[in-house]
This record gives C-alpha cells, structure tokens and sequence, in this order.
C-alpha cells in the first residue's frame, strides 16, 4: 500500500546538509528506498510503499544526526541506507566507530558496512577472513587495527606477510637479493603502516622488531605468541601454505587474512589454500568470514562499476558452461 508521510526540520540549514551536493543524497535514498521525495523548505514530503516509506526516514534520520557530528562521504550515505534496509541500525554512534588515527590525525572509519562488520569481526575473533575485490579496505584496516593494538599493548608486535606470487611472475627475475626480491610484494603493507604510524614510528618499530614483515617462508616452522598477524594476498597461497600459516598461531595472538579469490595467480591446476580454507574452516568457533563486494570499494566509484562489470561476464560465462554441458 503506498502512503505519503512528512518529515519536518527546524531549519533550512538541516535540510540543506540532507540534501547534499546537487541533492545526491536523495536521489541516493530514493535509489536505496524506492520512494519519492519532494523537498519544501522545512519539510520533505516522501511517498512509497509503507515499509519503504517508514526505512527512508530512518535513514533521514540517521543522517541528520551523524551530519551534525561531521560531514558524510557518499560512501556513508550508502552504509547509512545499506544498515537500515538490514536491520543494523540500532546503534548510530557505531556507525562513525573509530578504527584508528593516523600519524597526521586522519581519523580511519568504516566506510562501508561491509567494513563495519569486517572490523567487528576482527575485534571479537581470533582469526578472520577478508575475502573480497580490490578497493574494499581489507589490508588497511587490518594494518590499522593491528597498530591500534600495539599502541595499546594488546600485543607485543605485528607480522605482515604476503605469498611472494603476483601476475604470474617468478622472483628469479627480479634484480637483487631475497629481501630486495620480495619487497615490491610488500609495498602495499608499507605504505598502509606508513600512513597509519608515519615513518619515523614506523622505523622505529621496525628497528625494535615490534614489526616484522617477511615472505610466507620464514613463517615455517615458528610460534607466534602476542602478536597482531596478516596474512595478505592469501588466494595466492597453496592448500598446505595455508595449514602452515594457521597452525603458527600462538598464545595471545590474532590473525587476519586478506585476499580476492576472483585474482589467483597460481597455476591451474594448484587449489588455493583461501578457497579451500573457506570449505574446511567455515562453522569453527573464533574463526570468521567476511565477505566484501563492490558495495564496499572505497576508491573511484568506476571502480566499483568495473568489478559489478567483471562479475556478469564471469557469471555469464558460468551459465554459458552450464548450458553447453546440458546440451551435450
């Protein structure tokens, strides 16, 4: 049954701010909501289906109350409208949860809400998994969750490591020795530690060993107790790496592992050790999936358009092998 209902505000300046620029945030919760919006000058008069109705003015709502704290990203707008068509709304002030702050007082926050339930995850398990495309925040908030711990002595370090397999390539062909060879495949942990302690910290604690970054290998064979651990670019580790990483787990520690099983690089006919950690893991307490789509890609919005993109052509491709072995 469609009704019409009215949300009156204070002032225009309140009604402004929900507008936002060029009036993208309603057009964003007419999207999300399917429901119009006509705008007086303190009213807004919004028509639709009951229920679509009644969840559009939540998401006024919470939008006129976290407006007044700060000023919302697009991205938030889209986590606000995505939290009240799932139910998660309950806490507003969660929404704006601090993860960290960097070294120049930039304040790290979900962006998503897909982010915010990857952070939770992290903060009430023991090892998580954060599986989804490019974009979505999966290394950085890790990095800045792991730092927000060592800050606070949660634990006594951090270790970083990452499978030394990219696009195909082979160390060999990369100038210098071990360290030199496997530094481009860390560069992205680097520069998100970089960000979050500044780089005189940031040496430092490397310096003190309170950091460590290394190729899966060294892992072999260790324990590791009190520390913070990420496993990054995990799609590209093999069943058996895998088994080894998850059982260094030691007293005190936490691990997260990061990767987009839609990008392994390994041969064909080698099994990816997240893909089959998904299948053994899943169900067992303390251990967490998370899965992050292009909802939550926080860079340029193409870049969410060109993953949604990829993603039909791979299911249509899919469906195309379907049909031809059903022919057959």
């Amino acid at each position: 049954m469609k009704i019409s209902r009215d949300r009156h505000f204070d002032d225009y300046d309140t009604l402004v701010t929900i507008f936002g620029e060029l009036d993208g945030n309603l057009s964003r919760i007419e999207e999300a909501f399917d429901v119009k919006i006509f705008a007086g000058s303190s009213v807004m008069k919004i028509t639709g289906e009951e229920k679509d109705v009644y969840d559009a003015i939540s998401a006024i709502d919470a939008i006129e109350t976290l407006s007044k704290r700060e000023t919302l990203t697009k991205q938030q707008i889209n986590m606000i409208c995505d939290s009240v068509k799932s139910g998660h709304v309950a806490s507003l002030g969660d929404l704006l949860g601090t993860v960290a702050i960097t070294a120049k007082g930039k304040v790290i926050r979900p962006k998503s809400l897909g982010q915010k339930e990857y952070v939770d995850a992290i903060r009430k398990n023991k090892i998580v998994f954060g599986i989804g495309p490019a974009g979505t925040g999966k290394t950085y908030l890790a990095v800045a969750l792991a730092v927000s711990a060592l800050k606070s002595h949660d634990v006594e370090r951090i270790i970083l490591t990452r499978p030394a397999v990219e696009a195909g390539e082979k160390l060999g062909f990369l100038p210098g020795d071990l360290a030199e060879k496997v530094d481009p495949y860390l560069r992205p942990i680097y520069d998100a530690l970089q960000d979050t302690m500044g780089g005189d910290s940031y040496i430092k604690a490397i310096e003190r060993g309170s950091i460590e970054i290394a190729p899966l290998a060294y892992m072999r064979g260790r324990t590791l107790s009190n520390s913070f651990i990420i496993l990054d670019e995990a799609q590209n580790t093999t069943r058996e790496q895998m088994k080894m990483f998850l059982t260094r787990m030691g007293e005190g520690s936490k691990i997260v592992v990061t990767g987009d099983v839609t990008q392994i690089d390994l041969p064909h006919h080698v099994t990816s050790g997240m893909k089959d950690a998904v299948k053994v893991l899943e169900g067992i307490q303390d251990i967490a999936f998370i899965r992050l789509d292009h909802r939550d890609v926080v860079r340029h919005e193409l870049v969410s358009r060109i993953i949604r993109a990829y993603e039909q052509a791979d299911k249509e491709r899919e469906d195309n092998k379907t049909n031809e072995k059903t022919d057959k």
